[in-house]
């Protein structure tokens, strides 16, 4: 049985008016946190150059930033999200294509503006598919 990935509070809303905030443009950003606890998110532009509404990239910059930001605060990159624009929280065979095996990636499904559902996701080691991994939302208010 796969283990839930610990949302601590804010972080759903965080990731979900991030995807309202770029729509219809994909949004994404990356997760801090520790272990199976995502504490933190830190939003990230979208440097895609194949059409914004269907694709994300993270610059290396960027994910370079990410990680100093996580260990800075003492915690782990643990993975990255983003929004399908007007389209399920399924990884598409893009996701597939350039996910890596030790991270999470949470897909937040935005239809018309407004999100609709969040799934998470893991690559298997063999990269040939994802499973999802269940959210939880965590009451605990500890700060790092």
């Amino acid at each position: 049985m796969t283990t839930a990935l610990a949302f601590g509070p804010g972080v759903r809303s965080a990731i979900e008016r991030h995807g309202r905030e770029t729509y219809p443009h994909e949004c994404c950003g990356a997760l801090l946190g520790d272990g199976d606890r995502v504490i933190a998110t830190h939003p990230l532009p979208n440097v895609t150059t194949e059409g914004p509404r269907r694709r994300f990239r993270i610059d290396d910059k960027d994910y370079l930033a990410s990680e100093r930001q996580a260990s800075t605060a003492g915690l782990a990159l643990l993975g990255f999200y983003h929004s399908h624009p007007d389209h399920p929280a399924v990884p598409s065979q893009y996701d597939l294509d350039h996910a890596w095996p030790t991270f999470v990636y949470p897909i937040v499904s935005v239809v018309e503006g407004a999100p609709v559902a969040l799934r998470a996701w893991m690559l298997r080691p063999d990269r040939s598919a994802f499973d999802e991994r269940p959210v939880a939302e965590s009451a605990d208010t500890t700060e790092r």
